[in-house]
């Protein structure tokens, strides 16, 4: 008999603890069509971002175009010098010796904006269709507003034209699209400046260049210029700081190409050339030199297509990548 007592004992306390886990069980499960968060989990730390820092990013510098096919876009028409487009995609030149502004059509004519026989060099177009362009012969900055038919005086430059041997006045000037100013190779004095768009504020960005005469400038502000009588092109950062890259002849005018090269127009006789100059690696490439004789303007659209004007061939080309 106190088998079958124990024997019942037993079996009562078993199916007490099956009771009380069954609780237990119920207790802790969610209801239904709801998860239970876990009391442990894993905390990924936040990046701490500096206010008005970028995140860095990766960027890819795409190879420049191997080979380019050439046209002849204006032959035979005035001396066309110092290029740029304006904001309907019109090529605009200058022709210093005849003292004309002009604006070359789709259909291959000319459009005569302006006559000025101070000597109109390097052109800068901007959104509203102002023109911004230097006088050469009073070492000037002037603009020509839409339908004006008179350029106004933005800017006297310190320096004075004359015809000693490198000491001409300004020659090429460049839009600079990061600080919405204009860059102003004062060329006989060997100086260069940036210039608001009114010509009020002139601030002195470097000194001690042979003669500066064309600018070019990157999307990091980066200034560029070439030293004709100086056989260089000169880097002027965002902070100022100054490098001189040698290696040239005369250049005369520069602009970046958008993959890590300068496009440099040299003018030297022996050269007479359109050269791509390596950022990184230094190499110096010859992309076209056949019919110049002294190439002076260069300028390149969104396309990647470079467009060159030689004032003695008379004539603008344009190339472009295959």
């Amino acid at each position: 008999m106190f088998r079958y007592l124990c024997h019942g004992i037993a079996s009562y306390i078993c199916i007490l603890f099956l009771l009380l886990f069954l609780v237990a069980c119920a207790q802790s499960a969610p209801p239904s069509g709801i998860t239970r968060t876990p009391t442990s989990k894993v905390i990924v730390p936040t990046p701490t971002v500096v206010p008005g820092t970028p995140m860095p990013t990766t960027t890819r510098v795409v190879p420049a175009p191997a080979h380019y096919t050439s046209r002849v876009l204006l032959q035979g028409v005035g001396r066309p010098d110092d290029l740029a487009f304006d904001q309907q995609g019109h090529l605009l030149f200058s022709d210093e010796d005849n003292g004309t502004l002009n604006e070359l059509q789709s259909d291959g004519t000319v459009k005569r904006l302006l006559n000025d026989p101070a000597g109109p060099e390097g052109i800068v177009a901007l959104a509203n269709g102002t023109i911004i362009f230097s006088e050469q012969r009073t070492n000037r900055i002037v603009e020509l507003t839409p339908g004006a038919t008179t350029p106004r005086v933005l800017r006297t430059l310190p320096g004075t034209s004359s015809d000693a041997t490198c000491k001409q006045g300004v020659d090429g000037i460049a839009f600079d699209p990061t600080t919405n100013t204009v860059i102003v190779p004062d060329s006989p004095t060997g100086v260069v400046y940036r210039m608001s768009l009114d010509g009020k504020h002139l601030t002195r960005l470097a000194s001690g260049i042979t003669r500066p005469v064309g600018a070019g400038v990157d999307e990091q502000g980066t200034i560029y210029v070439a030293d004709e009588c100086g056989h260089a092109v000169w880097r002027i950062t965002s902070s100022c700081q100054v490098s001189r890259i040698g290696g040239f002849g005369m250049p005369d005018d520069v602009v970046t190409d958008g993959h890590g090269n300068l496009l440099v127009i040299d003018l030297d006789p022996t050269i007479h050339a359109l050269i791509r100059y390596n950022l990184t690696t230094g190499k110096h490439e010859t992309l076209a030199r056949t019919g110049y004789i002294e190439p002076q303007g260069l300028v390149i659209d969104a396309r990647g297509d470079i467009y060159v004007a030689d004032d003695y061939a008379n004539i603008i080309k344009e190339y472009q990548p295959v």
